[in-house]
């Protein structure tokens, strides 16, 4: 009997080592990657520290924010407790790993007939009857195919994927957050700007009404500076509508009330990071969406695993002991004692095509999930494509704004000095002081959009760079 014991172990420890359904592998996605990008197979990094990388603005107003929002965002909140529920499910799933033991005391007191219906021929008393009980339950699956690795191996997956979810959700509310704030401080620059140009109006206003009253200029000035002076009031009542709706997305993201969030009105001093050339496609494995995709192909990969083990028989082990016994007294004497113990083999007949339409459909989920990941891949390449064009091209529209501005400034001079000779009416001195003013936003949105560009450069890349972990890759 011992040789036979030891080959039913060794051949059920065998089974246990089985593995249904196909191994992970991460997938290679470099074809789908621009030739001057350096890539590699991908190594999910969306966890690793990314740090304060707002600081790279040196703005302390910002990291105030910031830190508040983080503390308080409850779409960040909910995030975490998403995270909580993944990992709960994946230990849920892990407790399949061993058997379950359950006890169950039970006492029942009862009188049984003295006119049972019985084909005994003879009267049957009634009596009392005591049951005491004290079972212990035991039920296990032996894993022979995987099934619960392979669930196991899911439910990990997908906890990971809520991490990266999380990942997602701090770093899109801390570049909205910076977004935001660049945007306010724009729009700043912007009503200082139209402020200083209501002074200068209101003034050229109030001369040319005392000089219009001294019979030296034609009431058709005066009517055109009160145009120009009323366009600049339109003007800046309506930035500073945006300026409130950007400050209550602002309250939002920061978890406080908009009616009590308030920024004082300033120009930002900061200036918009550089970029650094030869940027490594490494740095996109931070991008929580990515590693999200990723980790949503491996769950789906070990789904096929646990559909296919549903083709091959399953095993329970269950067993019962305790004590059983008709008196308190001698409840657990020996000759109370109570076990039983035998497996429970269910093997799978015809279930009506159900089995093989689950599989194809996880292998159908898996696919879908593969597409799902090359599309966050290039996507990402994109995005950063995109932002890199951005930062670019706004630099170059900046400095070509610059000359713009000071071109307009010249007009506006040379036109004053032609309307004060007497050479052209008043519509030419508006028109040029139009055109400044309309140059002079744009530089000071131009601006605001450089840093909106950064701040999206280093959303689109998961996070910041320095060049030490440039040299590094």
């Amino acid at each position: 009997m011992a040789p036979l014991r030891v080959s039913v172990v060794a051949s059920l420890l065998f089974l246990a080592s089985c593995m249904i359904g196909p191994d992970y592998k991460k997938p290679d996605v470099a074809a789908l990657v621009p030739t001057d990008w350096r890539w590699k197979v991908a190594v999910p990094q969306d966890t690793a520290p990314k740090g304060p990388w707002w600081t790279v603005f040196d703005d302390p107003t910002l990291d105030e924010l910031e830190t508040i929002a983080v503390s308080n965002n409850q779409n960040l909140r909910a995030a975490v407790a998403r995270v909580d529920e993944a990992r709960a499910f994946a230990r849920l799933t892990r407790s399949q790993f061993f058997p379950e033991l359950s006890l169950d005391p039970s006492f029942r007191r009862e009188r049984t007939s003295g006119n049972p219906p019985t084909p005994i021929p003879f009267p049957v008393p009634a009596a009392n009857l005591s049951t005491y009980s004290v079972p212990l339950d035991l039920s296990y699956e032996i894993d022979l195919w995987g099934r619960v690795r392979r669930s196991f191996e899911s439910a990990q997956a997908q906890a990971q994927a809520s991490v990266s979810d999380y990942e997602n959700v701090l770093l899109t509310l801390t570049a909205d957050v910076a977004v935001n704030y660049f945007l306010v401080r724009a729009l700043d620059a912007e009503i200082a700007t139209l402020r200083r140009t209501l002074r200068s109006r209101s003034e050229s206003l109030r001369i040319l009404r005392e000089r219009f009253a001294a019979g030296v200029v034609f009431g058709s000035d005066v009517e055109q500076a009160n145009t120009a002076f009323a366009t600049a009031e339109t003007d800046l009542a309506d930035v500073l509508r945006q300026r409130a709706e950007t400050l209550n997305a602002l309250a939002v993201l920061c978890g406080t009330p908009a009616s009590t969030f308030e920024l004082d009105e300033r120009a930002t001093a900061a200036s918009p990071v550089a970029v650094p050339a030869d940027l490594p496609s490494a740095l996109l494995e931070r991008r929580p969406d990515i590693a999200r995709a990723e980790r949503n192909l491996a769950a789906r990969n070990a789904q096929i695993g646990v559909a296919r083990a549903a083709y091959f028989p399953s095993i329970h082990l269950t067993g019962q002991g305790g004590f059983l016994s008709n008196d308190a007294g001698n409840l657990f004497s020996s000759d109370s004692r109570v076990w039983s113990i035998g497996p429970r083999i269910s093997i799978p007949l015809f279930t009506g095509g159900r089995t093989t339409a689950e599989v194809k459909r996880s292998e159908a989920a898996y696919q879908e999930a593969l597409a799902d990941y090359r599309q966050s891949v290039l996507v990402a390449f994109r995005e950063v494509e995109d932002s890199l064009a951005q930062i670019t091209l706004r630099n170059d529209q900046a400095r070509a704004q610059t000359d713009a501005l000071v071109s307009a400034r010249h007009v506006v001079a040379l036109a004053q000095v032609r309307y004060d000779a007497g050479t052209v009416n008043y519509l030419e001195v508006a028109e040029a002081e139009r055109n400044a003013l309309f140059q002079e936003r744009r530089q000071v949105q131009l601006h605001g959009q450089r840093f909106a560009a950064s701040v999206r450069l280093i959303k689109a890349l998961g996070g910041s760079w320095d060049r030490r972990s440039l040299a590094a890759r």
